[in-house]
Order: C-alpha cells, then structure tokens, then sequence
C-alpha cells in the first residue's frame, strides 16, 4: 500500500505533458490489445476504447467485459495503474482550469484577440465606455490595462491585463498593434490607491500613456480623456486623435437643456445605444452620385442622414458629388441599422 502511495506521490509531481502522453498511450494501446486478445468479444478497436474508458473511469456499463484469462488481467492492470493515472489527469486538469481562471483574474494572460478595444486605466468613466462597447455589439471585445490586483469588472468580453501602461510589454500582453482603438482615461488614483487633485499631475500621467503608444504604435486610433482643457496644448506632439473634455461636456449640456429644454435628453439618447434611435456609420452605396441621392433614398428607408465624417452641414451640401470614401452617419433605431448594412 505505501509503495502504490508512493508511486501517485511521484505522479503528481510529474509535469503534466508526460502526465498526458502517458495516459493517451495507455488507453490506446489498452483498447487495440483487448480487441487484439478477444476480437469476437469485442468485434472492432472502439468498443475495446470504450471498455478501457468505462474501466478507468470506474463507470463499469458491464456491456462489455474480457472473458478470458489474458483479457482479464489486462483489466486487473487497469484497475490498478489505469485508474490511478486517470485520477492524475483529471486532477492535473481540474487543477489548470484553476490556474487559468486565476491568472485571467488577476491579468497574467496574454491577450490573443484582433479588432478589439482597449481601455487604459479603471475609473467610473471607463466602466461606462466598457458598458457601451458591449453594448453596442454584441461580437466586440474589450480589454482593459490597470495595474489593480484583480480585474475590477467580470465579463466573457472583457480581459483584464495587469501592468503599467507605459511599459511596452504591458502594451504587447494586450496586443495593442491589433487593437481597433485605444482609450485612455484621466485616472485621479494612484497605484497605492492615493487620490490626485491637481489636474496638472493627472493630465501629465495621460500625457505620458499616450507618448507611450504613439512611440510604439503610433497607427492606433487614440481617445485621450483630458480634465484641463488648457493641457490639450501639450498633447499635440503626440498625435492623439480625439480628446473628452468631461467637465466641460457636462457644463455645455446644461446650459443647452437651460436654453432649450430637452436638449440633454436628445444628445444622451444619441451617445447611449440603450434608448430609442442612435447614430451610426454607414458605407456609401455605388449608385449615390450626390448626398441628395443618399438623403432621400435613406429617408425612405427610416433612416436620417447627418454628417460626413464630423462636418454636420449635409442639408448644405445635397448636391456636391460624394467622394469614395466618405464616412456617412445617420440617425436611426437598431432594426433599420441592420437593414441598412444588408442592403
């Protein structure tokens, strides 16, 4: 008994590939040797397989079972290396998808993935640009960069990566060269949870994110959430493609909804795909020669032409001649949306 103890003591200790090649080639060999030993028994190599399987695995359907000496104490081998080996495995198994799940928590995977987003930096901000992505297609994946001890937000979409966002192999783990576009966000806590008040020092960390991935990346499409708008000065060096100005966002929209009651109402509903009609980009389709062209026939199909690209004077424009590769939006619900994309 203490040699059999001894001898699963050892297993356990084996590394797991050989762990794994030893058992496939025990069930293989097992399943052609029984049917080799008792061909009529058996009649084919599979349902020796399945005998082995139901044997290791302490099953035991009985529908087939060795019937002569030889095949006998190949099932008494079984019993007793067979089921053990097994044991290992599926401990050695259970044990991976428990490092796994670990070590994607607490963001040591690599990430693998193309066209996804990437989010720098956990804050309320970034938890709700999160929440938009996903909502805004169900087939996207996001991936976010904080140097927290586990990811703070659990979703099949989201892969959390650990580090410091401006080491290039944090950037490399969450495979940012593939990236579809990267957000950075104003972060007021530090790495040892201490709050920032001067928006000098937040900026500046922003700042240095950024020069970061327009060194190593400089094609990513970049979205810089700035606190101060006078230290977007400072960004342009570094090529960021678009900038957020929340404080000022907010204070614009409420002196829009002051002016003209329901303004704020119109401009949520726009950036948020969770209510009513929103905006969405569309291709130009061969047979629109002009913008007229577009406007109407998307008009009648539910859907309101708005802008090319961000010029939003399209009601100006009806008749110039639209070029190749103009980016249209228009105003519609989700279902039109779709069908627009199909025609």
């Amino acid at each position: 008994m203490i040699f059999f103890q001894k001898l699963f003591l050892r297993f356990i200790q084996v590394s797991s590939r050989f762990i794994f090649l030893v058992s496939t080639l025990l069930i293989l060999i097992s399943s052609f040797l029984i049917y080799w030993l008792e061909p009529d028994t058996y009649e084919n190599p599979f349902n020796g397989f399945w005998w082995v399987m139901t044997t290791v695995t302490t099953v035991g359907y009985g529908d087939f079972y060795p019937q002569t000496v030889a095949g006998k104490f190949l099932g008494i081998f079984l019993y007793i290396f067979g089921i053990g080996l097994i044991s290992v495995v599926i401990s050695k198994t259970v044990d991976f998808i428990f490092v796994y799940n670990r070590k994607k928590e607490e963001g040591k995977l690599r990430y693998q993935g193309e066209n996804h987003f990437v989010i720098i930096d956990w804050s309320k901000n970034a938890e709700l640009a999160i929440q938009e992505i996903l909502n805004s297609d169900p087939a996207v994946e996001v991936v976010l960069i904080d140097q927290l001890a586990k990811t703070p937000i659990t979703h099949n979409r989201v892969h959390y990566i650990q580090g410091n966002p401006v080491h290039k192999d944090t950037m490399e783990r969450a495979n940012l060269a593939k990236a579809k576009a990267a957000f950075i966000f104003a972060n007021e806590v530090t790495e040892y949870q201490n709050v920032i008040r001067d928006t000098s020092f937040i900026d500046g960390k922003t700042l240095l994110i950024a020069t970061a991935i327009e060194r190593h990346y400089s094609d990513i499409y970049t979205i810089v959430e700035v606190k101060d708008r006078d230290n977007i000065q400072n960004f342009i060096h570094v090529n960021v493609d678009e900038f957020i100005l929340g404080t000022d966002t907010v204070s614009q929209l409420a002196v829009r909804s002051a002016f003209s009651p329901g303004a704020s109402k119109i401009v949520t509903q726009l950036l948020s795909t969770q209510v009513g009609d929103d905006l969405y980009e569309i291709k130009k389709r061969p047979h629109w020669k002009t913008y007229r062209d577009a406007f109407t026939e998307l008009l009648s199909e539910g859907a309101t032409l708005v802008s090319e690209g961000q010029h939003l004077n399209i009601n100006r424009r009806l008749d110039e001649t639209i070029a190749e590769d103009a980016r249209l939006f228009v105003i519609c619900d989700k279902e039109t949306y779709q069908r627009l994309r199909q025609a």
